[in-house]
């Protein structure tokens, strides 16, 4: 059963600094669902900040809660108690605000339609306008499990169909060991480039001595050494808290889903730290590399590095293709060329033996390897094919001679 919603609150946003220094004051936000709404409030102006919360409660609008006929359903109300309903969302998510940009596509396109409006046709219109077949059967998914809740709530009883677009065919760029090592040392090397302001050297591009990728050479380690998801790299840490993925140092086991987090069709399994692996991890704690996160810049933690990895993968020179996602299908192309169980691989990747044997299995050396070696062998003698028989023009049968 879905958490409630806790409702529209004030939260203080904490001061925010930036290399010792003050940046951002403490202020109260208005918080509801995923969303935080600014309310110009300092931490002293606590009563300015609850009139500014009873305001927008009195201008909020409410979704009915209630069962009603198709045809009198807005589509807004079932993506708005769909947010307000998800209980994965109120941790600090790194996917939160790929909801709320998923969520505000949809109800640009859907908010004044109904529930009875949802047809293939329809459906088939928004894959045109989004322009993106792929970015549009994700909107969609997350529509069909808006009305699905919606069902499942009780607030309607009809069938509503959503149809999604074809699927695309599975990604299967990874890298070679030589790709890994060159993106690794790109990122290990590179160095920031600023653009002088003032002086004779006024516009010019020069490199300073602080090295901006070195916290993705530990991502890309952790991706390639255990095929783990983004998100859990990320929140991975060697403490273990609410909102986090732990690290147990001591035994070798990384739990991949954080604290707290509900599972969820993207599995996230625990999985032993390949010993090379581990003796990074142990050394980058040991010696203050890190503090909360392996996976820290500037002493805070990382919500996505789809910027550092795009300039990365510049620097390496690999081409298009290759994302943070990659490192998963590199880990797993990589154990099934070393002849890897696939049962133990898929248990180790957090995914299905079907899924790893369709999308991976063909890098295994014993991939049709019985009839590779027996497409071209001669025939043995107890498969030798029948001689055949000669009818004759009478009723007798003569089997040809030897």
């Amino acid at each position: 059963m879905s958490r409630r919603s806790k409702g529209a609150r004030l939260h203080l946003r904490p001061a925010r600094y930036k290399n010792g220094r003050l940046t951002h004051q403490a202020t109260w936000v208005i918080r509801d669902g995923i969303g935080y709404y600014a309310t110009g409030c300092s931490e002293r102006e606590v009563a300015k900040a609850e009139r500014a919360l009873k305001d927008y409660i009195a201008q909020k609008y409410a979704p009915q809660r209630k069962e009603r006929e198709l045809e009198r359903i807005p589509i807004a109300d079932v993506l708005s108690i769909f947010i307000d309903d998800r209980p994965d969302l109120y941790i600090d998510n790194p996917d939160a605000k790929k909801y709320i940009a998923r969520m505000g596509r949809l109800k640009d396109f859907w908010g004044k339609l109904t529930l009875s409006e949802i047809t293939k046709a329809k459906c088939n219109e928004y894959v045109k306008e989004r322009g993106n077949t792929g970015g549009a059967r994700r909107d969609l998914e997350d529509l069909r499990a808006a009305v699905e809740h919606h069902a499942d709530e009780g607030f309607h009883r009809g069938v509503v169909k959503v149809k999604l677009p074809r699927k695309g065919p599975p990604r299967d760029r990874w890298l070679t060991r030589a790709e890994a090592a060159s993106l690794i040392w790109s990122c290990w090397r590179a160095r920031e480039i600023q653009t002088v302001h003032r002086g004779p050297l006024k516009g010019q591009k020069i490199e300073t001595d602080k090295r901006p990728l070195r916290h993705l050479a530990r991502f890309i380690l952790i991706g390639l050494y255990t095929g783990t998801r983004a998100a859990a790299i990320a929140s991975a840490s060697p403490t273990p808290a609410i909102g986090r993925s732990f690290v147990d140092l001591e035994r070798g086991v990384y739990y991949r889903r954080a604290h707290g987090k509900q599972e969820t069709n993207k599995r996230q399994t625990p999985v032993r730290v390949p010993s090379r692996l581990l003796a990074h991890l142990r050394r980058w704690h040991r010696c203050g590399i890190i503090q909360r996160y392996f996976v820290e810049f500037n002493g805070q933690p990382v919500k996505s590095v789809k910027t550092a990895f795009k300039r990365a993968v510049t620097l390496a020179e690999l081409g298009k293709g290759v994302s943070p996602h990659t490192l998963r299908h590199t880990a797993a192309t990589w154990l099934m060329q070393n002849a890897a169980d696939p049962w133990e691989s898929a248990g180790f990747l957090g995914m299905s033996v079907k899924m790893l044997i369709e999308v991976y299995g063909h890098h295994h050396p014993d991939h049709m390897k019985d009839a590779v070696a027996k497409i071209a062998a001669k025939p043995t003698a107890s498969v030798m094919p029948q001689k055949r028989v000669t009818e004759m023009s009478t009723n007798v049968v003569k089997m040809p001679g030897k």
